[in-house]
């Protein structure tokens, strides 16, 4: 099969594969020709093989990041077979960030352009920023989309073979776009599709809009919603508890592109520390960052951390500042993205940034035209810093990001996961990603589950989580109720921060914790900060372990962490407090395991039970739960 030549529609993404220990087989790149014919199913599984992920390996163009690949990597063609298969209407094709959806999603569209399946297409996007990226992509690979289609224009240009929109646009007024896809034969291709749930208006219009269409790609790096609202086009079945949750036909996993290398492994560096701030009646409160406490309490820390008037965010932008320079000792245009809740800490963190860095970081601070192009000038260049707001970084695709802050309130699992997807696209082998982020349940439960995937659940009580729900957990959560006057008084509280100090406590990485924590510039610190920006995903954890132990050493009467979650410190309490600290570090753990074993949560607490014994977790003993949150821990450190 080395050296055979298989033919593509004129001008589309390129390429089969390399298979291993062979020539890679050849495919024209070059333009439009009068011998042209569609590339058959056959052929293209003939490339990748039965099984095109366990035959190929991955593909590592120097920059992969919107459909200019020169190869399609395994997956890619994997998908594609699937595909052309069955050819079907609806097609739902979930990858993680960084993987290349855009590349697959255009070498489908060549494919059914030149076929005569379809003979137009629509990309809606989330952003105006994508829109135009995926406009600029399609023109590398000679289809030409108009991302400056406005509504009020009722029809593209006849220069044009499609348009690239927003889901807001479509929202706006389905009927345009309607008009559009039943005018011709329509591919319509929805990426980061859950974005169709985000507004009741949004579904409806993107249903009444692209009914009609010949075929519809839709594309998601993150399948799944934190809420009940149905994805368009998007089919749901019953589990084996009954709960109706999404269905991808194809799907491509965090894990899975580690293993390939197509993804980078990421390092969450989490720093914890003591803050201070004011009540509305002018008492001052303070706890540490990542103390078991109320959920209120936590988040009026986590809040005062993020103030760039206090100490904790220059500190935190200075470690990440060092991580960088380690970085680009092995990848030397690697850059940063601050993750800012809005246009005002953008700024006060971009000025913060220029006194530790003497060189201005890029501020993108909203999706206008100047500010794609302020992202797309930071792609292009190799300065140090961009800072962006909340509401444009999934917007952010620039491939050389390795270091980014997570400075930012919001913890929503399919929020989390987008930030993240902006650091883990691979250009080659061995670079890593470093993310650093407040010391907060919340925020270490995801770090913690990165690997596992999720699906999107439509059955499941609202003030369920995690979205999987089962009536121990709310009996656990009915048991930790605390009075909640004083929680509903901080809620309509004005802030005000006083005080933040930082510190290091560790490193999450592979569902692992590593570090005994230790003052910001201390050697505990500097020992992870250090880590070469150029490893392997092994490597990687190799020298965890190898850093963890020489603190170890270092460290006398203190407790090392060994790669997983630490367990509450004995201290005088009263015993309500180690009560309620345990349940909560037992419902953490439990959904940790959920999402990896993919058991309910109810199953693995009457599976606990029937090991351990005793009741209930409402009516259980500090010794009873202490036995289930160590079985749990056992099961989780023997996965890796």
């Amino acid at each position: 099969m080395a050296g055979d030549r298989v033919p593509v529609h004129s001008g589309g993404v390129s390429a089969a594969e390399n298979i291993e220990h062979q020539e890679p087989a050849e495919l024209p790149i070059d333009g439009p020709s009068d011998d042209h014919r569609p590339t058959a199913p056959a052929a293209i599984a003939e490339v990748a093989g039965n099984a095109a992920a366990e035959h190929l390996s991955p593909a590592f163009p120097e920059r992969a990041a919107w459909g200019t690949a020169s190869k399609l990597r395994a997956w890619q063609v994997e998908a594609l077979t699937k595909y052309f298969e069955k050819e079907p209407r609806d097609f739902l094709a979930a990858a993680t960030p960084g993987a290349g959806k855009t590349t697959f999603a255009l070498r489908l569209a060549t494919e059914l352009l030149a076929r005569g399946t379809v003979d137009r297409l629509v990309v809606v996007a989330p952003t105006e920023h994508l829109k135009r990226q995926w406009a600029d992509a399609a023109d590398r690979v000679n289809i030409r989309l108009d991302p400056m289609f406005k509504n009020g224009d009722g029809m593209f240009g006849r220069h044009y073979q499609g348009v690239a929109i927003t889901y807001a646009q479509v929202g706006m007024n389905p009927e345009v776009h309607e008009r559009i896809t039943a005018g011709g034969r329509t591919l319509v291709i929805l990426d980061e599709v859950h974005h169709g749930g985000d507004a009741l208006t949004w579904g409806d219009g993107i249903r009444q809009a692209f009914t009609k269409a010949t075929r519809r790609l839709s594309l998601s790096g993150t399948p799944f919603r934190s809420d009940t609202a149905p994805i368009p086009f998007v089919q749901y079945a019953p589990d084996e508890q009954g709960i109706r949750t999404s269905i991808s036909d194809y799907n491509y996993g965090y894990g899975r592109a580690l293993k390939d290398g197509v993804v980078r492994p990421v390092l969450f560096m989490a720093y914890a520390g003591q803050m201070r701030w004011k009540t509305r009646m002018g008492d001052e409160m303070a706890a540490s960052l990542g103390d078991p406490v109320t959920k209120d309490i936590t988040a009026q820390a986590w809040r005062t951390a993020l103030s760039p008037e206090g100490e904790w965010m220059p500190a935190v932008l200075s470690a990440a500042d060092k991580r960088l320079t380690e970085v680009r000792r092995g990848v030397p245009d690697a850059g940063g993205l601050v993750i800012a809740t809005d246009t005002t800490t953008a700024r006060a963190y971009a000025r913060i940034l220029q006194r530790i860095t003497g060189e201005r970081p890029t501020v993108v601070l909203s999706d206008e035209a100047a500010g794609s192009s302020r992202i797309q000038s930071f792609a292009e260049d190799t300065s140090r810093w961009m800072v962006a707001v909340r509401m444009v970084s999934e917007g952010v695709d620039v491939p050389r990001l390795c270091v980014g802050v997570y400075a930012t309130s919001a913890s929503t699992p399919l929020f989390f996961a987008q930030v993240i997807g902006r650091f883990v696209r691979a250009r080659r082998r061995g670079e890593t990603a470093s993310v650093f982020l407040p010391s907060v349940p919340g925020l270490m439960a995801l770090a913690a589950s990165l690997e596992l995937e999720r699906d999107h659940a439509l059955d499941r009580p609202k003030d369920a989580e995690d979205g999987m729900y089962n009536p121990e957990d709310a009996m656990v959560a009915e048991a930790n109720k605390e009075d909640r006057a004083s929680e509903s008084l901080l809620d309509v509280q004005p802030f005000e921060a006083l005080d933040s100090q930082a510190s290091f406590d560790r490193v999450l990485y592979d569902g692992g914790e590593f570090g005994t924590g230790g003052e910001v510039g201390s050697l505990e610190e500097l020992d992870f900060i250090g880590i070469p920006g150029l490893l392997e995903p092994d490597q990687v954890r190799d020298l965890l372990r190898a850093r963890q132990a020489t603190q170890a050493k270092r460290s006398k009467g203190r407790v090392p962490k060994d790669g997983m979650p630490k367990a509450p410190e004995p201290v005088d309490r009263p015993m309500y407090m180690t009560i309620k600290e345990q349940r909560s570090e037992l419902q953490r753990l439990v959904s940790i395991w959920s999402r990896h074993a993919n058991e309910p949560h109810g199953a693995i607490h009457a599976e606990l039970r029937r090991i351990s014994g005793g009741p209930a977790v409402a009516q259980a003993s500090i010794e009873q739960i202490q036995k289930r949150i160590d079985i749990l821990r056992s099961r989780i450190g023997g996965r890796r």
